[in-house]
């Protein structure tokens, strides 16, 4: 069993809505929920859009190998509505997108995934609800 966190964010449509059922999907498709953060709102980051975020992290418990992670991420996100990601780092109003942050202590970095999540440390949206459930993590 490995020890999953995956940064959740939203800013369309009923944000607090999305948030619950990411969850739910998390919950029935990748692992235990075993913690999850605060939700924050945020203004979105590398964008311009008057929707502003609600984020949140949360800590999953999965049989899963990281590749099946991302495969049921990205099926989950597409489940809530979801009908692309970013490309190119053009960033863009989203009913939801679930990044994978960290995997056990694992470093991958492959062109489906890279782990730990290569922004992660530049986002505070990320940051700030990750280390409200796992303060361990702080560099």
């Amino acid at each position: 069993m490995a020890t999953l966190y995956l940064s959740l964010g939203t800013n369309l449509g009923d944000r607090q809505k999305n948030l619950t059922s990411a969850l739910q999907l998390i919950g029935r498709e990748i692992g235990t929920v075993v913690s999850a953060s605060d939700e924050i709102e945020t203004e979105p980051w590398g964008f311009e859009s008057a929707n502003r975020f609600l984020n949140m992290v949360a800590k999953v418990q999965t049989d899963l190998q990281p590749l099946e992670v991302l495969h049921a991420t990205q099926e989950i996100e597409r489940k809530l509505g979801r009908s692309h990601k970013t490309v190119d780092r053009e960033y863009h109003d989203r009913l939801i997108d679930i990044d994978i942050l960290l995997y056990d202590n694992l470093v991958m970095n492959t062109p489906q995934l890279t782990i730990p999540h290569p922004l992660m440390y530049d986002r505070d949206f990320v940051m700030k609800p990750l280390l409200q459930i796992a303060p361990e993590l702080k560099k």
